[in-house]
């Protein structure tokens, strides 16, 4: 199981959602850095925001860090799970949930945690919130705000998706590599990494299929400063940044765990009908923007360090 994320700046995350705890260590973060606990309490104040499980999220710094300021050594943190219900999930110690990550992890492992989805739950999350508020940090100069730009049909028995849009200003003009190492890219992968997220567009995205050349193009501005009258592309042209705002949107598929009964496959192959226990979201958009804005902290400073 690849728990590695980046090159230069690297988060190994650890812990399962029902786990004693979740945390993660970071490697490549430079000395010198003082870190903004408060930044990092808020952005997980978002990210657990209206969420049904109620967990404190307390970080304790175990390496890395003295008096508040890095020391070029591995940063290790860990944040206990306090409201874990395991009993909740008894029921699916045997079964797979449609929609879920159940039946694929048992197929490639031979086992898995039942409880709370384990690795594949969107607890695991937390960790690249931490860090990705620290990466922001090494980089103030760039600004990365995401928001919800739209939600699903919404209704008192069903579940709910949506898509986040994500705007990055700041980001020079020569940022990412050609062919395979696309900034672009990246950024997608990145994205594509978030629990439930099942879609990725830049800039105009699938809509420049529609457009024609003189459409699409981003011509170029009289001021001659290399910026362009429109930014169709979303500020990356041949996989490198082109000093203009970078912009995305993530779709996110409704949350797979239903509030109604559903059929699960047993391990011996028949279908049983299961309410799922446990607490689920009805709508887990609301809480996805702050994940995404750290993401995309995170495959940025991979390039700039």
């Amino acid at each position: 199981m690849s728990n590695t994320y980046g090159d230069r700046f690297r988060l190994t995350t650890y812990g399962e959602s029902h786990g004693l705890a979740v945390g993660a260590v970071i490697d490549g973060c430079p000395s010198g850095i003082a870190i903004d606990m408060e930044a990092i309490a808020k952005a997980l104040a978002r990210r657990s925001e209206g969420a049904p499980r109620a967990e404190a999220d307390k970080v304790k710094w175990l390496s890395g860090i003295k008096d508040g300021i890095t020391l070029g050594t591995p940063l290790c943190f860990v944040v206990e799970n306090k409201d874990a219900h395991s009993d909740d999930y008894a029921s699916l110690e045997h079964m797979f949930r449609p929609g879920h990550a159940d039946y694929t992890y048992y197929m490639k492992y031979g086992l898995r945690d039942h409880r709370g989805g384990g690795r594949a739950s969107a607890r695991e999350t937390l960790a690249r919130v931490v860090a990705g508020t620290i990466a922001q940090q090494l980089m103030p100069e760039i600004a990365i705000h995401a928001e919800v730009a739209m939600l699903g049909p919404q209704s008192d028995d069903n579940t709910t998706g949506g898509i986040v849009s994500c705007r990055i200003t700041g980001v020079t003009a020569g940022i990412g590599e050609p062919l395979f190492g696309k900034l672009n890219a990246s950024l997608a992968a990145a994205m594509l990494s978030i629990p439930s997220s099942i879609g990725f567009e830049i800039g105009v995205g699938f809509a420049a299929a529609e457009m024609s050349g003189s459409e699409y193009i981003d011509r170029w501005s009289p001021s001659g400063d290399g910026s362009t009258t429109s930014n169709h592309c979303g500020g990356i042209q041949g996989g490198i940044s082109n000093g203009m705002p970078i912009e995305f949107r993530v779709a996110f598929h409704p949350v797979v765990s239903l509030p109604q009964p559903i059929d699960c496959l047993h391990e011996d192959g028949h279908l049983e009908t299961v309410v799922i226990g446990g607490r689920h979201d009805r709508c887990a958009i609301l809480r996805a923007p702050v994940i995404v804005e750290s993401m995309a902290a995170l495959c940025l400073i991979n390039y700039i360090l």
